[in-house]
């Protein structure tokens, strides 16, 4: 599918999350302190069998922000380890080199491809690793992340403008991109509340194996959702 075909079939449909919902997105550390006890009930009963998981952060956020993702998977028998990048500056071309250097050092180690888990852009920055490099990753779950548009379908497409880079060019690269498929399971969670990218462009509509999961609530909130934290196990074994 080519840019005008994506264009003609959804694109017109797809636009940035409205206002009300990114305003939405600033209660989200209230909500999230209100049932700190709904953690403790997360279910526990999938054997991770020492699998290893590479995490990757979103656009202005570090390792830190993935930190009960973390722990909650460490407690289910994975292995983890952050990017190695710090605070994701979102500048796609400088990071991505310099993850897939940490991952071949990483799987050399280790003897085995590891998973990657990836919120907002560091979701798509694992689906471009993964498409380039397969063989160092044996699948990969997107937590909130465009898979197409680039930055066109998010709330923050108007600081690109500002830049002077076209979001249009941008989103015409994204797709030119599916050109070379990936050739591992994706599995994408996305939320129809989310203020910051569009649910629509969340979806793969592009790769054979790959499966959507819908949750509820805000996309700040994504990385500490008990819905998203109860899927996570299962995605990275669903063989």
């Amino acid at each position: 599918m080519d840019t005008a075909e994506f264009q003609r079939r959804y694109g017109r449909r797809m636009v940035a999350p409205p206002r009300r919902l990114l305003v939405g997105e600033l209660f989200t550390p209230a909500r999230l302190a209100l049932d700190p006890a709904t953690y403790r009930r997360l279910p526990r009963d999938i054997n991770g069998d020492n699998q290893p998981v590479v995490l990757l952060p979103g656009l202005w956020a570090g390792p830190g922000t993935m930190w009960l993702i973390r722990r909650y998977l460490r407690r289910c028998g994975f292995r983890t380890w952050d990017w190695g990048q710090g605070k994701n500056h979102g500048d796609v071309a400088t990071l991505a080199p310099r993850v897939v250097e940490r991952l071949e050092a990483l799987v050399e180690r280790l003897g085995e491809p590891v998973a990657l888990v990836g919120w907002s852009l560091g979701g798509y920055i694992a689906r471009e690793i993964t498409r380039e490099h397969p063989q160092l990753v044996r699948r990969v779950v997107t937590i909130g992340s465009p898979v197409v548009g680039g930055p066109k379908y998010t709330s923050v497409n108007r600081l690109y403008k500002r830049r002077g880079l076209s979001v249009d060019a941008l989103e015409a690269a994204s797709l030119e991109r599916y050109a070379t498929p990936i050739e591992r399971p994706v599995r994408a969670i996305y939320s129809e509340a989310d203020g910051v990218v569009a649910w629509q462009a969340c979806i793969d509509r592009f790769s054979d194996d790959v499966r959507h999961i819908r949750v509820t609530g805000p996309h700040v909130g994504m990385g500490f959702s008990k819905q998203v934290l109860a899927q996570l196990p299962a995605l990275l074994k669903d063989d």
